[in-house]
């Protein structure tokens, strides 16, 4: 498996690479010079289950607040540059533990070299980031359009100037808004490198569409084997991004852990508001550090026989409500007092 092989790459107190547990990034919104709302995000995200996080670091004024940021923060630092290298420089110099940057718009020889001293020495990784849509002409017109060899060709092209250059702690993102493509980018890079991936559909879209698009991408480069890091990049609040990015790993094995919640579709037997009850109890269990499987089933014939594998379950249904213990009733109670007896058995759970 490509992952397991990997070269072992530190960011901050985590390391990636070499079989390590996928980590999980977002990226703040916020104005990276507003210190404190900064940090307020970062520390939101971290609560929801991010590893690793990235700022944006466009003008000076960013680059020095990362000194107070990361103060104030517990999980490892990735600093965005694009264009000025001496914002990357200035990134490193004020803490980053990492840095993202792409070479291609970073500036001359002399400028990337510069770049690569100070990260030399300070350890400091470097993420090279490739997206379709920044794509060199002279690539596009040598494949005819922008292509999955395209991405690849470019950023193997951008690594070999960083390691000519003597140094090779360095992580690379390819990245599309086309999934197919993305897929089959991360594909042929794994051939060709044992640098760690960063992952994602870039540009996904919403959070309803980016989540499928980003299911479907993450979820096959993610089976074979492909990548080490992930973001699940979605137009809308940050830590949306952290709750889909959990629950694609945890679908796939790679994760453990929280309460997993699962639902019945509602059909014409359905008899209570399945929709309303399956998402309190969603909102509900996001504080338990309990690692089950809770059913919430809209019908009271059905609903034990459907809820058998889950840990614990509910179901309800002409003002009736059952509780559900790995598949047995244990528990009538009126339908309104479901949510609290579910409560209840969360608070008290012994397994």
């Amino acid at each position: 498996m490509y992952r397991d092989h990997t070269k072992v790459i530190k960011i901050g107190d985590k390391v990636i690479g070499g079989g390590n547990p996928i980590l999980i990034q977002s990226m703040t919104n916020t104005r990276t010079e507003n210190v404190q709302a900064t940090v307020n995000q970062i520390n939101e995200l971290r609560k929801a289950g991010c590893d690793i996080i990235r700022c944006a670091v466009p003008t000076s004024a960013a680059a020095e607040a990362l000194t107070k940021i990361k103060k104030q923060i517990d999980i490892p630092l990735v600093a965005d540059i694009h264009f000025d290298y001496r914002l990357a420089i200035k990134a490193m110099e004020n803490g980053a533990d990492k840095i993202r940057i792409n070479p291609g718009n970073i500036g001359s020889d002399d400028k990337l070299q510069a770049v690569v001293d100070v990260a030399k020495e300070r350890n400091i990784p470097i993420r090279v980031g490739v997206n379709s849509g920044s794509l060199e002409k002279e690539i596009i017109t040598k494949y005819g359009h922008v292509n999955a060899e395209g991405l690849v060709e470019s950023a193997l092209n951008k690594v070999k100037r960083i390691e000519d250059m003597g140094y090779d702690n360095l992580v690379i993102s390819i990245k599309s808004s086309n999934v197919l493509m993305c897929i089959k980018a991360h594909e042929l890079i794994a051939k060709e490198t044992n640098y760690p991936l960063h992952v994602g559909i870039t540009e996904a879209g919403t959070v309803n569409a980016g989540n499928i698009k980003s299911s479907v991408g993450l979820g096959i480069i993610l089976y074979q084997g492909i990548g080490d890091t992930i973001r699940v990049s979605l137009t809308g609040e940050p830590v949306e991004e952290i709750k889909s990015a959990k629950l694609i790993l945890k679908t796939l094995g790679y994760r453990t852990g929280g309460i997993e919640v699962v639902s019945c579709p509602t059909c014409g037997r359905t008899q209570i508001d399945l929709i309303k009850l399956t998402k309190e109890v969603e909102e509900m269990t996001e504080n338990y550090d309990l690692d089950i499987k809770i059913a919430v089933m809209g019908c009271v014939v059905n609903g034990p026989g459907e809820a058998r594998e889950a840990d614990l379950g509910i179901a309800g249904g002409n003002g009736l409500g059952l509780l559900i213990k790995k598949g047995e009733i244990v528990r009538r109670v009126p339908e309104d007092e479901l949510l609290d007896t579910l409560r209840h058995e969360l608070d008290n759970w012994e397994g």
